[in-house]
Formats: C-alpha cells, structure tokens, sequence
C-alpha cells in the first residue's frame, strides 16, 4: 500500500489562501515594513556609539535627569553623509527650541490645566507649518512642547537643560560621523554611468545594424523599446551621482575624490547628450524605413561610424569590447578618419540627412570627451 502523495512544499494551507485573498497575507505587509536594502553596518555601529557617548556626557554635565533627548537627537542626527548629518542636527535643535519655547510661554501663560497639552501639540504644529519646516522639523517641535509640559512642568530649569541636551547629542553625532569613516557613494554612481554607457553603445550598434541589412518591423520596434531604457537609466545615473557629491558635502575625504568627481560628471554630461539624441535617430529611422534603404550608398558607410562611436565610447568608459564585435578596431578611437557622405536618393535625402547631422553631434561629443578626459590624467 502506498503512502497518500503530499502536497508540493510551495503549495499554501487554505488559512494562507484565505488571507491571500482578502489582501492580508503576511508576506504583503512585510514589503510594507522592510526595505530593499539592508541599513549598511557601520550606519548601526555609528548610531550605537553616538547614542551612547550623549547618554554619558548628558548625565556628566546634567545630572539628576535622564537624558533622554541627547539620547535621541543622536539617533536622529546620525546620517549616512555628513552633509545630511549637519542638517538633521540643526533641524532637531531648532525643533525643540521653537517646541521649548511653545511650551514655556503656554505655561507661563495658562499655568498648568490638563488640556493645556493638547493645545500646545496644535500650536506647534501651526507654527511649524508656517516656518515651512521639514517633516522632521514638523514633529519635533510638539514632541518638545508636549513632554516639557507634561514631564517638566514642576521642574525648574527643565526647558533649558532638555534644550542643552538635544545640543549635546547632536554635536556628538556630528563629531561620530565625522570620525568613523564617513561613507563616501561613488561607487554606485559610477556603476550607474558605466551601465548607461554601455547601453548607449549597445544602441549605437544596433542602430547600425537596421541600417546595415534590411530588418523587420518587429526588430524596428523591439530597438525602439530598447532604446526607450536609455531615459530611465539616466534619471538613475543623476540620482546616483548627485548622491554621491552629497556624500563628500563637509567630508574630510572630498579633497580626495575631487576630481574623480569632476571626471564622472563630464562623462555623466556627453551621456545625457547621447541619450537625447539617440532615441530620435532610432525613430526617425523606424518612420522612414523602407526595404530600399540598406541599398543607399552611405547606409553602409552610416553603419560603420555609429559602430565606431559605439567602439569609442566604450573605449571611453573602459567597458569591454562585445565579443561579436569586436574584431576591425584596434585598441585606439575609430573615429579619426573623414566620412565621405554620397548623395542620397529623393525617397530617403530627409532621413539620411537627419541621421548624418546627429551622427555629427554623438561625434562631437565623444571625441571632445575623450579629449578632455586625455588632458586631465
């Protein structure tokens, strides 16, 4: 007698079904709760340290209270750049002083009703709204007003030594920050670039490709989809990049990567040149194709220099050469010989006109680049 068969282990019980069907599946909140990326380790050691250091020197300086908000503020203040650090520490401060002083005239004022808390909570709010405060700012100040009623109320000094603490804790973060590595997010970006290169080269050959041999409509469209990821990729490369000058703003070690960065944002410039242009050289091409094309004269020769610009850009970057094509270039840039250009037919003058003048302009580009990039080593 055999065994019952069991059901495959992905297979899920008929409680998970159910849950799955009313959209409360676990696994649908935990994407709402988790990150697709984990917070980098030493982020949580500098964290740790800052909030420990403002613990000790709070009690040292202000005995008698917990020092809870030097505590905090170090939490806070600690960010992955030190720019972003500077700015958390004056945001928090100014936070609770405006929440502070909130709080100190409301109580100076109404004394000490039960709803003068609330009020002050509304108040804060307001007043943080109308200096155009971020949102960290926003919840700050009636945090600070609501605990200085509601704790410190009977306690003389209170306002001004919480005051005093959120200033301490804050300047320690700083100072971590400052001297445990601070991160610097050039990698990614240079990542992101060298991945927008390296498809706008892909572009360039297979544009080549629909000019070389006769291509279908689905091959047309299919280089047009392709082409339309070059828009994407470069929003991703500012993205990056303009993270990454983020992460040298009051960095010790900017003096260091200067001109790298110099370096990534004039490449960055001849690559949003590139994936500006291309797509349209791809489009006119699919609007005015027709089977006669690949026979004009100077689509072969049109080929072979958007295949040279793909060969010189890669050069450019230092991507390798594709294994399909690489044989017919040397190690040096192709584009050093003139493209003599034959007169085109009445049917396709317009669109070999087009694509010649763009051609000119990725020409431009990439040589100018290549030029600037030869006189800054």
């Amino acid at each position: 007698m055999t065994a019952s068969a069991q059901p495959p282990r992905g297979d899920r019980g008929p409680f998970a079904r159910r849950l799955a069907a009313v959209g409360a599946a676990p696994v649908r909140y935990a994407r709402v709760i988790q990150t697709s990326r984990r917070m980098p380790l030493l982020q949580v050691v500098k964290t740790a340290v800052a909030a420990t250091l403002a613990w000790i020197v709070c009690l040292l300086i202000l005995p008698g209270q917990i020092p809870v908000f030097g505590a905090v503020a170090a939490l806070i203040v600690v960010q992955p750049s030190v720019n972003q650090t500077f700015a958390k520490a004056i945001e928090r401060s100014f936070g609770v002083i405006v929440g502070v002083v909130i709080a100190y005239f409301a109580g100076v004022v109404f004394g000490n009703p039960s709803w003068l808390v609330l009020a002050a909570i509304l108040i804060s709010l307001l007043t943080a709204w109308a200096l155009r405060l971020g949102p960290g700012g926003t919840v700050q100040v009636p945090i600070s007003a609501m605990l200085v009623l509601s704790i410190g109320a009977q306690t003389p000094g209170y306002a001004i030594d919480r005051i005093l603490e959120t200033f301490i804790g804050a300047i320690i973060a700083v100072l971590v920050n400052l001297a445990i590595v601070p991160p610097v997010r050039l990698q990614p970006a240079r990542d992101a670039i060298a991945a927008l290169g390296r498809e706008v080269a892909a572009s360039l050959d297979g544009l080549g490709g629909l000019l070389e041999k006769p291509s279908t409509a689905a091959e047309r469209t299919g280089a047009l989809i392709e082409v339309r990821l070059l828009g994407p990729m470069l929003v991703r490369a500012r993205a990056e990049l303009a993270t990454a000058e983020e992460s040298l703003l009051f960095n010790p070690r900017r003096s260091a990567h200067r001109d790298s960065l110099g370096r990534d944002n004039e490449i960055l410039a001849m690559l949003t040149v590139l994936a500006n242009r291309v797509p349209g050289m791809v489009r006119a091409l699919d609007d005015h194709y027709d089977e006669s094309l690949p026979q004009e004269p100077t689509a072969s020769g049109l080929s072979s220099e958007l295949a040279r610009a793909a060969h010189d850009l890669r050069l450019l970057l230092g991507l390798p050469e594709p294994a399909h094509q690489g044989e017919g270039f040397d190690e040096g840039p192709a584009l050093t010989q003139p493209f003599i250009v034959l007169a085109p037919s009445a049917r396709h003058w317009v669109l070999i006109g087009s694509l010649i003048e763009d051609l000119r302009r990725v020409h431009e580009v990439i040589v100018l680049a290549g030029r600037s990039g030869s006189a800054t080593q």
